[in-house]
């Protein structure tokens, strides 16, 4: 029933309409005419004003003409860089940049699911019930699009979230909490040829207090990385500052607490080794979420995998997603997989039976809550 022509279409119109995150309003607005002559109300928010976008969130309502449950179905709207003058190409049934750039199959292979299937069930008068969609601003990040939406706007308690790099069965229902931990070490300059030893080295303080943390995958649940390192000036200087950003990930909060405990508590046994400074910022970006795997949401997944053939499972992701976020605003979500295959690189592909199963599925899952 899909119409396999036109959402392959779709998605590669998607992808050449530049949405780097922050300047997500040209296809904001795109998306927003289709919607419309789809027939959903939509509205455009103001999250943009908080999540330093051009644009805000897209918020669509589809009355139902049916008594079924309402449903949301969401994606995000931006994409990472390289992101500017998409050229998709397509070779042996699979959809590849032309390697200059990313393909932005991340997040669009999702919105393009979840078009296809809308605009489907218009022109087949399916019954439904109400259906709600978001497509978000700054995904990428810091979820900073669903951070900022206001859900009094939505009635849906259940949500499907269309992003993760798993084939269509893959049903997300854990996901980590994460700690941005950005740190500052203050040391004192000085000649580095005629008086090193009357400077502090910051570079030198960082340095030891990297090298004393335990980092990447910590245990099965439990993440940590250094992602940036910025400081000095030259080489005849010992540097007075360097900064460092990291990160924390856990599925579980305690263990969450205890991988930013010893990775602070490493930074300050640095800077009093070295008679230095340190000022720690510790921010959680967001909550980890957990769903019940007997929980309707999942269920019905189930349910609409097997009706097309799919098979269906469940797992945790190590990565943040805006499932993040409704889970903590009260609507049970889960994060599903649309094929999406080494997103925020140059060799991001998609299998166009994934970005066709992935709208199949979005169909179906309107299907068995109409």
């Amino acid at each position: 029933m899909i119409n396999e022509e036109r959402l392959l279409n779709r998605f590669l119109n998607y992808v050449q309409i530049d949405s780097p995150t922050k300047e997500e309003r040209e296809f904001a607005e795109y998306l927003k005419k289709e919607m419309e002559s789809i027939g959903l109300d939509v509205i455009m928010d103001d999250a943009g004003k908080k999540a330093d976008s051009n644009s805000g969130n897209l918020i669509g309502k589809l009355k139902g003409n049916t008594s079924g449950e309402t449903i949301l179905f969401s994606a995000h709207m931006d994409t990472v860089s390289p992101g500017i003058g998409i050229k998709p190409q397509i070779r042996d049934g699979i959809i590849y940049s032309d390697g200059t750039t990313i393909l932005g199959g991340d997040d669009k292979a999702g919105i393009a699911a979840i078009m296809e299937a809308l605009e489907t069930i218009k022109e087949n008068s399916i019954p439904h019930g109400d259906i709600e969609v978001v497509f978000t601003i700054h995904e990428e990040g810091g979820l900073y699009g669903a951070k900022n939406l206001d859900y009094s706007n939505l009635d849906a308690k259940l949500g499907f979230v269309f992003d993760s790099g798993g084939e269509p069965g893959e049903i997300i229902v854990q996901g980590p909490a994460q700690n941005k931990i950005n740190v500052k070490f203050i040391g004192k300059e000085a000649h580095a040829g005629v008086a090193p030893e009357e400077g502090i080295s910051a570079i030198q303080m960082a340095s030891y207090a990297i090298n004393n943390m335990n980092l990447l995958r910590i245990d099965e649940k439990t993440t940590a990385n250094i992602g940036i390192i910025s400081g000095g000036k030259a080489t005849n200087i010992v540097t007075k500052e360097v900064i460092i950003e990291a990160e924390a990930r856990s599925l579980e909060d305690k263990k969450l607490e205890k991988q930013t405990e010893h990775m602070v508590k490493c930074c300050k046994d640095a800077a009093e080794k070295f008679g230095g400074k340190v000022e720690i910022e510790v921010e959680n970006a967001y909550g980890a979420f957990k769903v019940d795997t007997k929980h309707k949401v999942v269920k019905m997944v189930k349910k609409a995998c097997e009706n097309l053939g799919l098979k269906p499972y469940t797992t945790t992701s190590g990565g943040g997603s805006d499932t993040n976020i409704l889970n903590a605003n009260e609507i049970t979500a889960v994060n599903l997989g649309i094929g999406e295959k080494n997103p925020h690189t140059l060799e991001e592909h998609l299998h166009i039976k994934d970005l066709e199963n992935a709208a199949r599925l979005a169909l179906e899952i309107i299907k068995v809550f109409g």
